[in-house]
């Protein structure tokens, strides 16, 4: 077998290609759009590279066929956070051969060690963990927009290979035309109708200073996390960039108390319903055939991520958003299931929300870690 870095257009091609053969015959599998993927590796359009590294390597089996791919990388703000310095590696497909799938994991690790890292975390993104992240062990269903999907023999890859896991990633489904627990929507009218709060949506118009306030509130609710690093104003402007040709405005919400920036989730139409067989492509045809899909609409929604400031956090917030999202996607007869995605297992506080609001368990991803000593 050999590896060989992807450095040219040919290794480009067949590095996007490999997923082809891992997921041909699996029904469930969506591909990500090759350009999604090609971003990541793209300095002119991912922020990391200002304060990391990035390469890739495919894999070759003695007949010249390419049977697996890896990526690996150091985000120089996080690796020195922990108690070994830790890279990550990423974007790993490989065949049902252990002994390829090892060797593509001693390249990423090589790779690592060399630049001083003692520990790596996969199958990660050099990028947000809201796209690209985890090893998906439970829940093997069509996965949502951004979400990572693989094969089950994966886990004993990594099991095998010495990863433990650092944490669990637990996406739950909520059925959107099932009313809300009594509880859950007492106190989210009861919220909405105090004295001083008031909830609005996204507006593209203004999005500099909604951009602004969802920094504000995510860097206050989440820096108590370990390992926390603030998230940057061209990080979010990247990723509502991105959003733009699926975002519905209605469909992201804030709340303030008095003015003040205090919660707020971010959930957009599932683009992985409108871009099912494009088999990565996003050519003149399959253009018009996605303004068509998104013209028509789809089914499922996806919650990338909500927040809270910790000040505000027991009061009661988030169940009046969803109360606000409701009013206006119920009228639509259109969705059917609202993904939250995901949520680790070390969030109580995101969890219990989730089962306050009837969502049931979906999928199970890891975010795994191996030692290097």
């Amino acid at each position: 077998m050999q590896i060989i870095p992807v450095s040219d257009s040919q290794t480009k091609k067949e590095f996007l290609k490999v997923p082809q053969l891992i997921y041909k015959n699996d029904s469930n599998w969506i591909c990500p759009l090759d350009q999604d993927v090609e971003k990541t590796f793209d300095p002119a359009k991912n922020p990391f590279f200002k304060h990391g590294e990035c390469t890739r390597w495919i894999l070759k089996n003695n007949s010249g066929e390419t049977i697996g791919r890896v990526a690996a990388f150091i985000n120089q703000k996080k690796a020195y956070n922990y108690e070994q310095p830790t890279g990550g590696m990423g974007f790993f497909e490989c065949i049902d051969d252990q002994q390829a799938a090892f060797l593509l994991f001693d390249t990423a690790a090589a790779w690592l060690k060399e630049r001083g890292m003692e520990a790596m975390d996969g199958p990660i993104n050099f990028g947000e963990n809201d796209t690209f992240w985890g090893l998906l062990v439970e829940g093997f269903t069509p996965p949502s927009y951004g979400m990572n999907y693989n094969p089950p023999y994966y886990q004993a890859f990594f099991d095998n290979y010495g990863f433990t896991t650092s944490y669990q990633q637990i996406t739950n489904h909520l059925a959107v035309r099932n009313p809300f627990p009594e509880r859950f929507t007492k106190i989210a009218n009861w919220v909405a109708n105090k004295p001083g709060y008031t909830f609005e949506h996204f507006s593209k118009k203004n999005a500099d200073k909604y951009v602004e306030d969802l920094m504000e509130i995510y860097n206050d609710g989440w820096k108590d996390f370990e390992n926390f690093v603030p998230i940057k104003k061209e990080t979010l402007q990247e990723s509502f960039k991105q959003m733009e040709t699926i975002m519905d405005e209605k469909l992201i919400w804030f709340a303030y108390l008095n003015g003040e920036p205090a919660s707020f989730v971010v959930i957009i139409p599932d683009a992985n319903q409108m871009i099912k067989d494009f088999n990565g492509k996003l050519g003149l045809i399959e253009k018009l055939r996605f303004v068509y899909r998104r013209w028509k609409g789809v089914n499922r929604m996806r919650a990338i991520v909500m927040g809270t400031k910790t000040a505000y956090q027991k009061h009661g917030l988030e169940s009046a958003l969803f109360i606000k999202l409701k009013e206006y996607v119920l009228p639509m007869e259109q969705y059917d299931e609202l993904e939250l995605s995901w949520v680790g297992d070390f969030n109580d506080k995101m969890l219990s929300i989730h089962e306050a609001t009837g969502a049931t368990f979906g999928k199970r991803h890891l975010t795994l870690r191996k030692l290097f000593s």
